[in-house]
């Protein structure tokens, strides 16, 4: 069964597979590397919430911006979300040790050593428009409220053309996306964020940028 965004517009479940619409989808952790293969725009790894992240929520955080080696990165990490004013802060080492998991598997699909960390409390629509990014690779996946929505390429080429998509796909909370970017394809993956103003809502949301190619 399926919900209605607006007007002819739905939004998909999760399927396993995809067949050729770019994108590769698994529970396995795995499938991250499948990004690397030219036909594959967006390669999502599906795993359950580790935990109830909603506490770091509490009090009024300020968005996380910089850039770390990956070896650095979780002590970096921590310190950076109590000088941040996150709340929770008996889950600050477990979310530090998840967020540096991650960058660890990026670096592995980008063969770099450093990202760029962005973690953000979303609570507007500013990225409501469908679109590309301009990047080589981008991992994104949201801890708290819900995830991005993306499109198969046939729905992207009906948006590029004026029209409006048949299907939304959307990651859950806790789900792994890495999206190819402009500067590594001409099929980029298109997605945005999902509409929460109008429902008062927040988004805990995680990009990781890769820097510094081998």
């Amino acid at each position: 069964m399926t919900a209605t965004i607006a007007s002819e517009t739905a939004l998909a479940p999760h399927p396993e597979t995809l067949g050729e619409t770019g994108a590769a989808i698994s529970t396995a952790a795995g499938i991250l590397d499948a990004v690397r293969n030219a036909n594959c725009s967006l390669a999502v790894w599906q795993r359950n919430a580790i935990l109830d992240w909603s506490a770091l929520l509490e009090g009024s955080p300020r968005d996380i911006r910089f850039e770390t080696s990956r070896a650095a990165l979780a002590p970096r990490f921590t310190a950076s979300l109590a000088d941040h004013g996150f709340g929770g802060r008996h889950l600050h080492r477990a979310f530090a040790e998840d967020v540096a998991l991650l960058a660890g598997r990026l670096c592995a699909v980008m063969q770099c050593d450093s990202v760029e960390v962005r973690l953000e409390v979303v609570t507007t629509d500013s990225c409501r428009k469908f679109h590309a990014d301009y990047v080589a690779a981008r991992l994104i996946t949201t801890y708290v409220g819900p995830g991005t929505q993306w499109l198969t390429r046939e729905d992207a080429a009906r948006v590029r053309s004026g029209g409006e998509p048949r299907r939304i796909h959307q990651l859950e909370p806790g789900d792994v996306g890495i999206f190819k970017g402009k500067l590594a394809t001409e099929y980029p993956a298109i997605h945005r964020s999902p509409p929460i103003a109008s429902a008062q809502g927040k988004r805990l949301l995680l990009v990781l940028n890769s820097l510094e190619s081998k």
